[in-house]
């Protein structure tokens, strides 16, 4: 499988059978081949996951066998018509047209968070789905927090049995402070996972070598999407 960073808490994976695009708003997308299907994933409406130009910018590129993903926040009237769209919701299970077992999970904030499991390739796209803990909240707040996020996370190794992840894509906030890392270093400790590309992290890559100088154990497994010192996608 092949990853791209596209911005923010988008990224374009290609597998032998397709393409998927996850949460695009903003960004450029490299050449596509026309053949692939492609499947946009959106896991919820926020502004910064979700922009219904990707389908005018795929069709741009020539791109014909589009089918759209959509979390059920998110109107299925801003896919164009033409385009087959499926409306998901959390914790179901769905078959998608090329023969995938697609899974969703709750989010903590809104929306869905992807599982998608082909034959070769089984991958993990987060959403907002995060352990959102803030100092300004209360205590009683944040316990509850790491609990729902804990619990769609252990729901997730608990399906996942004994398979491993090919790629996961899991936020990684410094807004949140010292309480960056909580819930990627859950993730980390509970699901077996090959590649792990950090996200959600507002155009402040400088926090994936943060994170890889606090756990250093965890060089390699971490892919460190854009370089802290330019900003510039590897």
């Amino acid at each position: 499988m092949k990853v791209t960073y596209i911005h923010h808490s988008c990224f374009l994976a290609e597998t032998d059978s397709c393409y998927y695009l996850f949460d695009y708003f903003k960004g450029k997308l490299p050449a596509l081949n026309p053949e692939k299907p492609i499947f946009v994933l959106a896991s919820h409406k926020h502004g910064d996951h979700y922009h219904p130009s990707i389908f005018s910018i795929l069709k741009d590129m020539g791109m014909q066998r589009i089918c759209a993903v959509l979390s059920r926040d998110i109107p299925s009237r801003s896919v164009p018509e033409g385009v087959p769209c499926i409306t998901v919701s959390a914790r179901k299970t769905y078959d998608l047209p090329q023969g995938q077992k697609l899974t969703t999970y709750r989010s903590t904030d809104k929306g869905v968070a992807f599982l998608i499991e082909e034959q070769e390739d089984c991958f993990y796209h987060a959403g907002d789905l995060n352990d959102w803990v803030w100092e300004a909240e209360s205590d009683a707040y944040n316990r509850q927090m790491t609990g729902n996020y804990r619990k769609e996370i252990d729901t997730l190794a608990q399906n996942l049995g004994e398979k491993s992840l090919t790629a996961a894509f899991v936020v990684l906030d410094p807004r949140q402070e010292k309480d960056y890392d909580r819930g990627i270093l859950y993730f980390l400790k509970k699901i077996s996972c090959a590649h792990v590309y950090p996200m959600h992290y507002w155009e402040k890559p400088e926090i994936i070598s943060r994170f890889l100088t606090e756990h250093p154990q965890y060089q390699g497994q971490i892919i460190l999407t854009e370089q802290p010192d330019t900003g510039t996608p590897k």
